[in-house]
């Protein structure tokens, strides 16, 4: 690929994650310069691969093991809630994009292969779920997650406006 369909490639997918971000309650990074290198990462990848797996982790080259790290990855909610950014500090929180701050170093909260590939029984909860379910008392909207979003991606009510639904 020349560099300017690479660029090109480039832009047009950093456009389509700052939309599908604001679109649904988060925020891209505002360093664009540092950005765009996950953005490459994301591309690379998914020639490489098939999918989209988070640049900053090893990805086994199978997508049933990657699931969980395939962006938007399965830590991006909690490691937002927690530190203001997900690992690769591709999406972070309104105050480190209102305020153009660098992301925050996020350890990394996958858990090693052997305990991902023999997930015990315990993991899933006697009425079949293994997360909370929170709704949006605003406009109803449902997700199962261990907190509730900054924002409800179709209201963009805040998270004081989330309830438990199911436990």
């Amino acid at each position: 690929m020349s560099q300017a369909a690479n660029n090109e490639a480039l832009e047009k997918r950093y456009l389509e994650l700052c939309r599908d971000a604001k679109d649904n309650g988060y925020n891209i990074n505002p360093d664009k310069n540092f950005t765009a290198g996950l953005v490459e990462g994301l591309l690379i990848n998914a020639g490489r691969y098939g999918y989209e797996s988070c640049p900053c982790r090893l990805s086994r080259g199978d997508k049933q093991s990657d699931l969980d790290i395939i962006c938007p990855c399965d830590y991006r909610d909690d490691d937002l809630n927690e530190f203001g950014a997900c690992f690769c500090g591709l999406y972070v929180s309104d105050d480190i994009a209102l305020k153009n701050l660098p992301a925050p170093v996020v350890p990394e909260r996958r858990p090693p292969s052997d305990e991902r590939s023999n997930k015990s029984p315990s993991a899933v909860r006697a009425d079949g779920l293994s997360y909370p379910v929170y709704r949006c008392k605003v406009c109803g909207y449902l997700c199962a997650r261990n907190n509730p979003p900054e924002k409800c991606p179709i209201c963009k009510a805040g998270k004081d406006r989330f309830e438990i639904f199911l436990r």
